[in-house]
């Protein structure tokens, strides 16, 4: 699952992202959020350098595929140019240069032409521009530097030189030449270029930015085999050394003024740091000079959009020999293209913490102290004052930082022995006590300390000596412990990487005796029931034979009584009768 509205650039598929804080780590703005433990891009901070993408050990970042559209645009409008940028030199092999216009052609463009005709007029216009400033000058080619000074860097706008990207340039010199109702699809190595087509003031230039992993992704979908394409010539020829962009001082070698790399009135970075350091050093004194910043390390043949595989210095230095072998048409009259451009900055970020808020969570995480203030950049931060500067800001949790999560973990392991109501004791390969919790302290009766004592000084070692000497891997038995009068099952395991043994004693003394007592009751119950029942035999047997004998009593009666009555009849019939 993907993070962010659908014009993010750059994000993070969540499914993948393993918690390595490693993006954090290579995010030179620090524009990844954690949150629950799970790193998202923040697009108010992001300047989609893509450093993120590039380093990712995962593939969980991700870029805003973009390959739909460029296709949609080929299959429903009569004319679509393509801008390639001059990098595709060092991406592809030499045989396959003079191949790629067809298949370009191929994939349906109708104009297929190098973006170093729009980086020519660039490098002119920023010469022309440089010139007439008196203060340190920056070219703008690159948009991740255009998009880091406007957010984090808004005072150094003023040293930015108003002129587009040549990717800008080439864009506005097709829609000049064919009209506005033509779409440009620029194909490049760099992932920023996607958020500086969408700038407002650039809307309806590029129409869609690809790749060089796209492009190589569109050639395998539509079966086009680059060794069975024939060789052809790009549409319009660049001019000058402009194929040179891409590395180090390309611009400057394009423009008419002097290139040396000792010349201090120019000066030729790449990479994060180096940019920073050039813009920092414009503050404390740098003598005016141009400097050409590019956002990769050793330029545009290191961006994002690149396959990782080769060698970076193998692809500079085909750049270079394309250049070299392929000299651009010599300069003529320039194009007469709006190059001009305006840099503001965007609406301001949180980047500072307030001091008693980082100190309280210093003091959360347990570096209240300089001196627990490890710096060990395991969460990806320089230093635990930047990680709890983070935090504050949103950006980051507690929980990256290791050490706290290690110590922790160490105090719920000693509250979890602290608080058992079971007796805990761990012995060295010698079975000689290492700890103990105060519930087997209590349990077996022992004052004051035992650490490093024998365990056979406290109880009968057997099960100890079963589990060491491999007979099981865990005894489990009920014992008596005569001297403390103690009934306890004990769990006793190894801990065979740390050469260590665990018991755990559960102390069933209580039940036992209530085992005992209730046998007690029931044996009692069952002898006494025995007799009841005994004395009710005898009862009943008693009683029939008393029965027995009154009811030959009654019958005796019962016969006299009728004997009896039949004499008292016999004498009244014979007094009727006289």
């Amino acid at each position: 699952m993907a993070e962010g509205n659908p014009r993010q650039v750059v994000y993070t598929l969540q499914a993948r992202c393993r918690d390595c804080y490693r993006c954090v780590r290579v995010c030179p703005i620090k524009a990844i959020r954690i949150d629950d433990g799970q790193a998202f891009v923040d697009p108010d901070r992001c300047i989609s350098c893509g450093t993120c993408v590039r380093e990712c050990p995962q593939d969980a970042k991700t870029f805003r595929r973009d390959l739909d559209k460029a296709e949609d645009l080929v299959a429903h409008h009569a004319f679509v140019a393509v801008s390639l940028a001059p990098s595709f030199a060092g991406v592809f092999e030499p045989w396959q240069y003079a191949r790629i216009p067809s298949a370009l052609r191929s994939l349906g463009f109708e104009y297929v032409a190098e973006t170093a005709v729009g980086a020519y007029l660039v490098a002119q216009r920023t010469a022309a521009c440089a010139q007439d400033k008196p203060q340190t000058s920056i070219c703008t080619a690159c948009p991740a530097v255009v998009t880091y000074i406007e957010k984090y860097a808004p005072a150094k706008i003023v040293n930015l030189l108003p002129v587009v990207s040549p990717m800008i340039a080439h864009a506005r010199h097709i829609k000049d030449r064919f009209g506005p109702e033509a779409k440009v699809v620029f194909i490049g190595p760099c992932v920023a270029k996607k958020t500086e087509a969408d700038r407002p003031e650039f809307n309806g230039l590029v129409d869609c930015v690809l790749t060089f992993d796209e492009f190589e992704e569109w050639l395998k979908r539509k079966h086009i085999d680059l060794a069975h394409c024939e060789d052809s010539a790009f549409d319009e020829q660049p001019q000058g050394k402009s194929r040179l962009f891409p590395v180090e001082g390309g611009c400057m070698a394009t423009t008419t003024l002097n290139t040396s790399v000792v010349d201090e009135k120019l000066v030729f970075v790449s990479g994060f740091q180096e940019m920073k350091d050039v813009l920092d050093a414009a503050d404390k004194g740098l003598t005016p000079c141009i400097v050409e910043p590019l956002f990769c390390a050793h330029g545009c043949v290191n961006g994002p959009g690149v396959s990782k595989v080769g060698n970076l210095f193998e692809r500079r230095a085909r750049i270079i020999r394309y250049a070299q072998e392929n000299p651009g048409v010599a300069p003529g009259n320039a194009l007469s293209i709006d190059l001009q451009t305006v840099f503001g900055a965007h609406p301001a970020l949180r980047v500072s913490a307030d001091e008693q808020e980082v100190l309280a969570v210093l003091d959360k995480a347990g570096k209240a102290r300089k001196e627990d203030q490890l710096n060990c950049g395991a969460c990806g931060y320089a230093s635990c004052r930047d990680q709890a500067a983070a935090v504050v800001q949103g950006m980051a949790e507690v929980e990256m930082c290791i050490p706290y999560m290690r110590r922790l973990a160490e105090q719920r392991s000693d509250r979890i022995m602290e608080t058992s109501p079971n007796g805990i004791v761990v012995l060295d390969a010698d079975l000689n006590i290492l700890n103990v919790n105060p519930a087997f302290l209590k349990m077996f009766r022992v004052a004051g300390t035992c650490l490093g004592k024998s365990i056979s000084h406290l109880i009968d070692p057997e099960p100890f000596d079963r589990v060491k000497s491999g007979q099981v891997d865990t005894a489990d038995d009920i014992r008596l412990h005569k001297l403390q009068g103690v009934i306890a099952r004990g769990i006793v395991y190894g801990l065979r990487a740390e050469k260590q043994y665990v018991g755990i004693f559960i102390n069933i003394t209580a039940d036992h005796l209530n085992a005992e007592r209730l046998q007690k009751v029931k044996d009692e119950t069952a002898v006494q029931a025995r007799e009841l029942h005994e004395h009710q035999i005898e009862m009943a047997r008693q009683f029939a034979n008393f029965l027995g004998e009154y009811t030959a009593k009654g019958e005796q009666l019962v016969n006299k009584l009728m004997q009896a009555v039949e004499s008292r009849d016999g004498v009244e019939d014979k007094d009727k009768k006289s």
